[in-house]
């Protein structure tokens, strides 16, 4: 709360009103503003105490120093102003509920607004987690399929090594056996390959399942 909740001169009443309830120190003055107000107003010291001496040279206050304490009450001269002042005490007080109900309104406002803008954050980066959790997904499987993909070449080279090592070796073995290789033995193979060439080639082309 703002210092302006208490206009020129209720401050000094109001001091007055809480030294009748009983003596206090410096201290306990800007607490029990403080609570007063539901914590919205704090006082400095540097606002209280100057308050306080001028009313003690009115006379309306007194001081005692305990130790190193310094207690104020009020006097019979600042009762009677209270006395005198009454309709304005009760505006006072009626001023400072209606300001405490005021500002605790918009702190609720102020945190309902926080916890929507909260929430939307909260909304936004969930979605951003959501999509940055699809990309690396996409990510992880696109290197999943290529570890795949180097797994199956090296498994087709594997095929293709062996095939040519056995089909050369029967090849040669027949030959230096005193064999004969007929020419359309060699176009039958040529053709088996070239027929398996342009099978894995449609199999390469065709979209994935």
């Amino acid at each position: 709360m703002s210092p302006a909740v208490f206009s020129h001169g209720d401050l000094r009443l109001y001091l007055l009103a809480l030294l009748n309830e009983a003596p206090q120190h410096g201290y306990g003055i800007i607490q029990a503003l403080t609570d007063r107000t539901g914590g919205t107003y704090t006082p400095s010291a540097g606002t209280i105490y100057p308050r306080l001496a001028k009313l003690e040279e009115e006379g309306l206050v007194t001081k005692t120093v305990d130790g190193r304490t310094t207690i104020y009450a009020i006097t019979d001269a600042g009762r009677a102003e209270l006395t005198a002042r009454q309709d304005d005490l009760v505006g006072i007080e009626e001023g400072l509920a209606d300001s405490v109900r005021l500002i605790a309104s918009e702190v609720r406002q102020s945190v309902k607004e926080a916890m929507r803008s909260l929430r939307a954050d909260l909304a936004t980066a969930a979605q951003e987690e959501k999509k940055a959790a699809k990309a690396r997904s996409r990510a992880e499987g696109m290197s999943d399929e290529r570890v795949a993909g180097r797994e199956q070449l090296q498994r087709a080279d594997a095929a293709l090594n062996a095939f040519r090592a056995q089909v050369r070796t029967d090849l040669r073995t027949h030959v230096a056996r005193g064999g004969t290789l007929p020419a359309s033995v060699v176009a039958d193979l040529e053709n088996a390959l070239d027929e398996a060439g342009r099978a894995v080639t449609r199999a390469l082309a065709a979209p994935p399942q």
